[in-house]
């Protein structure tokens, strides 16, 4: 369940780049009745609170993000990264760092490049020692 809502919040955090006049909840109704309400409850906690500490969360990647300017990140990874800061830092339920790395990690080899998932593991690490 939860993966899912991480997958789900990882693509409206990626569309909303490119429409940010689209609200949350209108990409959130493309998933009505084709996920259960569990995970897109989670997933709408997840893309709220990313978008809510945004700044900060992007502060901190970019401390542990050596030689890499977050807006050059590629989108997709940029927002994975953000989902698991956010995760590790911020959330209501704070995840174990550990945990954050292998869903991002996960993720990543899911939706972005074959060398993404080395780029996020390192970040990840990196903000985990920060």
């Amino acid at each position: 369940m939860r993966r899912l809502a991480r997958e789900i919040a990882l693509q409206i955090l990626f569309q909303s780049e490119f429409a940010p006049q689209i609200s949350i909840s209108s990409f959130l109704d493309v998933y009505d009745g084709s996920v259960n309400d569990d995970s897109l409850k989670y997933a709408a906690v997840l893309t709220e609170g990313v978008q809510a500490h945004k700044e900060k969360i992007d502060t901190i990647i970019q401390a542990s993000a050596r030689h890499w300017k977050i807006d050059r990140m590629a989108t997709v990874d940029r927002n994975i990264l953000r989902l698991a800061v956010y995760e590790m830092k911020f959330a209501d339920e704070i995840l174990k760092p550990h945990m954050a790395i292998n869903e991002a990690v996960e993720i990543a080899k899911k939706f972005s490049t074959e060398d993404s998932s080395s780029f996020i593991n390192g970040v990840l690490d990196q903000v985990s020692k920060s």
